[in-house]
């Protein structure tokens, strides 16, 4: 197979691991590949001078737009750690509308989806984003259709990726799909990541947003909920804490949060169950009968549902280890 050109976009502000993690895990895929069918991958930005990333590391574009006029196999747009607020240099917005025409295959990592829909790529496309900015890219992209939960989404040549580590995932599901489930897998050990995370986003974000006021009704019943997890609750014994009607508590806690009293619950009693799952080796049935789950057979069922592993999976991949 012939030498694959890929060009990742980079800008000032930009997130560094949105270009490094890609990078990486192509360069790292070469080792195991002959060098008639290796990676090479170039910056792109406006200009030649050094774009300062957001972390303070200073990046050289080895080409400008101007200059990168020939066809590429991959192009990515990295992001930055909050979305652009203001509308995207004319030079770069003007390059990523010719993403089409200029590579097999484009896209974007984490907050770079918004200057692809800013170009309008997403129209009528499955992207994803940071789990933290997916709310803020469909309501600025309405035709685009979020998945808000995945770590990466393909819709024929447009490729998008979650937040930040996000890019490495993406960039090993490309090796994989070009060279093989074991191509990747040795560049996953190498990079002492795994091959292929289980389940989405919702395993990393926090669950629970705290309401804009923090005395309010509302707060208060969330504080109530998370200080008894454990316990049963139904709308009537929510109501009676704050001395509302249940069908008044139901309403202004669906307007003031977006969710339902039961959804809060349930969201709380997975948070609870992280954290003792993070945090001690307690027997599954223990934590989820602490957690107001009743058995673990119901905690493992909700668990899949909402994260898509299982109790002993999360636990595997994020139990902290505890000092010696």
């Amino acid at each position: 197979m012939p030498v694959q050109a890929v060009a990742i976009v980079v800008y000032e502000g930009v997130q560094a691991l949105d270009v490094a993690g890609p990078m990486d895990v192509f360069s790292e895929a070469n080792t195991f590949l002959d060098s008639s069918d290796r990676y090479e991958t170039v910056l792109v930005a406006a200009d030649r001078n050094p774009v300062r990333a957001s972390n303070g590391i200073r990046l050289l574009a080895d080409l400008t737009f101007e200059e990168a006029t020939g066809g590429f196999d991959i192009i990515l747009v990295a992001g930055t750690p909050t979305p652009p607020e203001a509308e995207p240099d004319p030079h770069l917005l003007q390059w990523v509308k010719e993403l089409p025409w200029r590579s097999s295959l484009y896209g974007s990592i984490c907050t770079g989806a918004f200057f692809l829909g800013s170009a309008g790529l997403l129209d009528d496309r499955r992207v994803t984003t940071h789990w933290q900015d997916a709310q803020a890219l469909a309501a600025r992209f309405p035709r685009a259709k979020v998945e808000p939960d995945l770590i990466y989404v393909r819709d024929g040549r447009l490729i998008t990726a979650a937040g930040v580590t996000a890019g490495i995932d993406l960039g090993l599901a490309l090796v994989g799909q070009r060279h093989g489930a074991e191509t990747a897998l040795k560049v996953a050990k190498r990079l002492v990541v795994v091959a292929q995370r289980q389940g989405g986003q919702s395993q990393f974000s926090p669950y629970l947003t705290a309401p804009a006021d923090p005395e309010s009704p509302i707060a208060r019943i969330q504080d109530h909920v998370m200080t008894n997890v454990g316990d049963r609750h139904s709308l009537e014994s929510l109501a009676a804490v704050v001395g509302m009607s249940a069908r008044n508590l139901a309403r202004h806690f669906v307007q003031a949060t977006g969710i339902t009293p039961h959804e809060f619950i349930e969201r709380a009693r997975i948070d609870a169950a992280r954290m003792m799952l993070e945090g001690s080796d307690r027997p599954l049935k223990a934590v989820a009968f602490d957690c107001g789950f009743g058995s673990a057979d119901r905690m493992r069922i909700v668990f899949t549902a909402r994260l898509g592993v299982s109790p002993i999976q999360y636990r595997a991949s994020f139990r902290r280890a505890t000092p010696e």
